[in-house]
């Protein structure tokens, strides 16, 4: 059964980064032997996009980005490593699909909106449920794109792999 997420509210600060962030920005190609050491690989996440990434990211950020964040190859680690440096949302204007699909499955919700409107270092607090943020610095508040009740149950399990280990006994009615 797909449920509803419940009311979530991530608060944190704002890290921004501009248009095109393609895999390759968020996992340097020069790291690829780590990718059996996620940990490892995760201290270098973002470093060609934003050298000082990693030395500010703090955990329950939001990594904050313009259009067309996460293209190029579909890495399947490289939400895994934004997760692990403590990014705990992506607030973006658009998003390669298959990005947007892997960061869901590893449990980190991306959201679609209007990010001109956040600066760098920005305090924010982000509803999930309503799909809203409030930007705590400048007063402001934006309204995200809405989370599929699927894309839902799957972010309130953590992830794709906890949500089916839970949910293995759930068929869904077919489609007409």
């Amino acid at each position: 059964m797909i449920t509803k997420m419940p009311d979530m509210i991530l608060k944190g600060n704002a890290i921004k980064l501009g248009d095109n962030i393609s895999t390759d920005l968020i996992i340097p190609g020069r790291y690829a032997h780590l990718r059996s050491n996620l940990p490892q690989l995760a201290k270098h996440a973002l470093e060609d996009a934003d050298p000082t990434f990693i030395s500010r990211v703090k955990p329950g950020d939001f990594l904050v980005a313009g259009k067309n964040f996460g293209l190029g190859s579909s890495r399947e680690h490289a939400p895994v490593v934004i997760k692990m440096a403590g990014i705990s949302a992506i607030l973006v204007e658009s998003t390669a699909r298959i990005f947007f699909r892997n960061a869901i499955n590893q449990g980190v919700p991306v959201l679609l909106c209007d990010t001109a409107k956040i600066s760098d270092g920005d305090k924010l607090e982000i509803d999930l449920a309503r799909s809203t943020v409030a930007n705590l610095t400048s007063g402001g508040r934006l309204t995200c794109s809405k989370v599929s009740p699927l894309m839902s149950a799957i972010l309130s399990e953590g992830g794709l792999i906890p949500y089916i280990q839970k949910h293995k006994d759930f068929v869904p009615e077919r489609a007409t």
